[in-house]
């Protein structure tokens, strides 16, 4: 019986790694790995060693006949990418379907007797921690892993929603690092404030900057500032406990939130709003957060989409979990027919098509939410044109068929993506919000480097930055071994001489 990818699937490849019949694609190596939403276990060519299962990160992967009743339609997802595979070869020959392999290619040349390196990795979150797994792992580099949070884990710790404990657990492999003989952790210490970037440069024969996108996109709406009107980002924060969100961030007083996006972060906040507070206990949520969810009013959360259904930032994997929740309702605005028309046209397996036995309702915006059940509304093709109020939020103005509406709302929150901010001492890409670089080498500073979202923009999950951070630090090795390293000064500043 074969194995499948299932929900939590992180894309970071770890299982292709050790899988001994090269069952698993997209690979690192394939023109659609980082573009496919999961990787997919081709089942006829499976052998069963649970190999791919023991190394996966997140718990992702289980043999198809152990699937939960959630999770089996992933038997069918992971058989469905290799659908179009040559029938007439597949008669002449029903044996299973070893993928062939490749020659092995060596990248990366280390001279034998190269001196270590000392290197900075600024940022624990994945993208960091996929740098210094490589720096140790595969160099003899000595590392100084910096964080300005006194918890490491960056997005993993206070981004990834507290129902996601799999999706978490990938934090375990990064910690393991910590604890490593050539790694010094330094928390709670801040480039900027307690450090510059000239004297971690001083310090360091080369810094690896993994920073990530703290800010949020606005949606340059009038009303946008008004209270009531807030981030995704801010309430991702506060349900994870993040330090920078005061406990009382987030009111819940309102009995309709709208969220702009349809993304998989707008999916989390919606999903964890409307959800059970007692199906949260045990979980990672902060326990303010899960005292206000008790307290709250929130009946209904609807997410807004300026394109179609086929066009939903979600993922499959992300929507197919919220539609298989029996605690809360899903609902399809139907008052654009283009919407109809969209999910009666989709392929059964195209986001569209897994709206098609999804209630739809032609909702009324100017009347309360159902006071029995709590629900998810999904309204497509429809844009914010100004959030509506005097001294706080008490709508949404957006496009429709007929003209503009208001959705009666006492609760905005945009989630149409991250923004990164300058960093003291670095390079700043204002119009996309990135560190400006050349293969991960930061334009301009010899020996400074990024990963990650700084370097990449918003885009990808977590496996996406393990190739991500694996060019940097093949730039970073390349340069070593090229002497373009800069020359550390020897007299260290003061405060990183007491580090």
């Amino acid at each position: 019986m074969a194995f499948a990818i299932t929900q939590t699937c992180c894309n970071d490849a770890s299982c292709i790694a050790v899988c001994p019949v090269n069952c698993i694609h997209p690979t690192p190596d394939e023109p659609d790995f980082g573009t496919t939403e999961m990787l997919y276990v081709d089942p006829r060519t499976c052998i069963d060693c649970g190999a791919c299962a023991d190394a996966c990160p997140v718990d992702a992967i289980f043999p198809v006949d152990a699937l939960s009743a959630p999770l089996q339609v992933y038997a069918k997802i992971n058989a469905d990418h290799y659908a179009d595979r040559d029938p007439i070869a597949e008669a002449a020959d029903p044996a299973p379907n070893f993928h062939a392999w490749g020659p092995p290619v060596f990248s990366r040349t280390i001279p034998a007797d190269f001196a270590p390196l000392d290197v900075a990795v600024v940022g624990t979150g994945p993208a960091g921690m996929y740098a210094v797994e490589d720096l140790l792992l595969h160099t003899n580099a000595r590392v100084t892993l910096i964080d300005r949070l006194t918890v490491a884990g960056g997005l993993i710790r206070y981004g990834v929603a507290p129902d996601h404990p799999s999706t978490k657990k990938i934090g375990e492999s990064f910690a393991r690092f910590h604890t490593h003989p050539r790694l010094r952790l330094r928390l709670g210490v801040e480039v900027g404030r307690d450090v510059t970037a000239a004297e971690l440069a001083a310090r360091h024969d080369a810094v690896v900057y993994a920073v990530g996108m703290s800010d949020a996109r606005r949606l340059g709406v009038p009303g946008e500032d008004l209270p009531g009107s807030l981030a995704a980002t801010t309430v991702v924060a506060w349900y994870n406990g993040h330090p920078d969100v005061p406990a009382d961030a987030v009111d819940l007083s309102a009995e309709r939130v709208v969220v702009v996006g349809t993304g998989n972060v707008a999916l989390d906040v919606a999903r964890v709003l409307t959800t059970d507070p007692a199906a949260l206990v045990g979980t990672s949520i902060a326990s303010h957060a899960l005292a206000r969810l008790r307290s709250g009013k929130v009946r209904e959360v609807v997410l807004l989409a300026r394109r179609g259904p086929d066009d939903a930032a979600y993922t499959r994997s992300e929507l197919l979990a919220l539609l298989g929740r029996d605690d809360l309702d899903v609902v399809v605005d139907a008052r654009d027919e283009r919407t109809t028309r969209a999910i009666e046209d989709a392929a059964p397996g195209a986001k569209a098509g897994l709206l098609r036995g999804v209630a739809r309702e032609a909702v009324d915006w100017s009347a309360p939410p159902p006071a029995d059940r709590r629900r998810i509304v999904l309204r497509f093709h429809s844009a914010p044109v100004e959030v509506v109020g005097d001294t706080e939020v008490r709508g949404l103005r957006v496009t429709g068929p007929g003209g503009d509406a208001e959705i009666t709302a006492g609760r905005v929150v945009r989630a149409v993506g991250y923004r990164g901010t300058p960093l003291p001492g670095l390079p700043f890409d204002e119009v996309a919000g990135t560190i400006p670089h050349t293969g991960g080498r930061v334009e301009g500073l010899t020996g400074a480097y990024v990963v990650g979202w700084a370097k990449r923009g918003p885009s990808g999950g977590i496996g996406a930055n393990r190739a991500c951070s694996r060019e940097t630090v093949g730039t970073l090795i390349e340069d070593a071994v090229a002497g373009r390293l800069p020359v550390r000064r020897r007299r260290l500043p003061r405060l990183l001489r007491r580090w």
